[in-house]
């Protein structure tokens, strides 16, 4: 098991041309319209017991998807700490720059820079993917759980005092639960699009190439103009799968996702050295579609995992059982607000 906490690709809304990206200089899978409608389908696909106030949320959520390519360009030590977050750059074995393969990652994101510096190379250049998803997933389950002893205690806490400040915390939950799963779409997204998986993420680049695949910059046109210009969020949700949730720990489940991906490398130089990414051209839109929806489905699918996982926690401090809470109605003010 992993825990912890892409090349993100900036993609300007005018030509392509403006996609002429690197590593160093990133930006994000998908462009903005990806990420929105990942959010978007991913939320609006949840079952019903996910709580209202997220399924209500889709289009937030849409917008939150985009945040963390927003905010980059925030200064050099924000974005240099940040923009592993964005991708894994594996090779043609499925190994992460030679390092650990994508199907025995280590436990922590310490072992994995360890095992990767072993072999000579960085968590920079490696990329950390798995380990922002694990995190974000994380994040999203624990707030949950808060909610759910906050909706309790603003109902059946001793006093009038302890009720309100439970109402006031559930909101503010609700605002960071948002948030979360906004974290969440986005690296779910990213890890959805092929070439932020791969050591071949603009270009086929200065490897093997038997195939003669190209090695112009691709990365931004299709992810971001090609996407804004052929695909509709309504095209994502006809392609979605149904749910299926993750029955052991997160991490296999985050990296056999990534590995789906991966594997979709290959096919997408074929598409492109067969002119499926011309403008239009229906072999790209289906293929562009089926990636976002594959980033929807995960998304739906980590939500929902999130939540059901969240009844069973235990929160605050000292610690106390989120299924006693709402089994017995207890009153968990000390727990929640602290006696420090």
């Amino acid at each position: 098991m992993f825990a912890l906490s892409k090349h993100g690709r900036l993609i300007g809304a005018a030509a392509a041309a403006l996609a002429v990206l690197t590593a160093a200089t990133g930006a994000g899978a998908w462009g903005a319209a990806g990420h929105r409608m990942i959010g978007i389908a991913a939320v609006k696909a949840l079952p019903g017991d996910v709580p209202g106030f997220v399924r209500n949320a889709a289009a937030d959520i849409g917008e939150l998807a985009r945040e963390p390519d927003r905010t980059k360009g925030s200064g050099k030590l924000h974005d240099e700490y940040r923009e592993g977050n964005h991708f894994i750059d594996l090779d043609d074995a499925g190994l992460a720059l030679a390092g650990p393969s994508i199907d025995a990652l280590p436990p922590t994101r310490q072992l994995y820079d360890d095992a990767l510096r072993a072999k000579g190379e960085t968590l920079t250049r490696a990329g950390w993917l798995p380990y922002s998803i694990a995190d974000a997933q994380a994040d999203l389950a624990t707030d949950f759980a808060l909610w759910r002893v906050a909706r309790v205690g603003e109902r059946k806490a001793k006093s009038r005092e302890h009720r309100a400040w439970f109402a006031r915390d559930r909101k503010r939950r609700e605002a960071l639960i948002l948030a979360d799963i906004g974290e969440l779409a986005h690296f779910v997204g990213d890890g959805s699009q092929p070439l932020h998986t791969s050591i071949h993420y603009n270009g086929w680049g200065d490897y093997p190439n038997p195939r003669g695949f190209t090695t112009e910059r691709i990365h931004g046109p299709f992810e971001g103009v090609f996407v804004f210009s052929h695909i509709k969020t309504e095209d994502v949700m006809a392609a979605m799968g149904g749910y299926q949730p993750c029955t052991g720990p997160a991490e296999p489940c985050i990296a056999a996702y990534l590995k789906t991906s991966w594997a979709q490398t290959i096919p997408l130089y074929e598409l492109e050295q067969a002119g499926g990414l011309r403008d239009g051209d229906a072999r790209g839109r289906a293929f562009a579609a089926a990636r976002l929806a594959a980033g929807a489905t995960q998304l739906r699918n980590m939500i929902t995992d999130a939540w059901r996982a969240s009844a069973t926690r235990e929160v605050g401090w000292p610690k106390i059982s989120v299924a006693e809470v709402e089994a017995k109605g207890l009153d968990a003010y000390e727990n929640l607000y602290g006696k420090d």
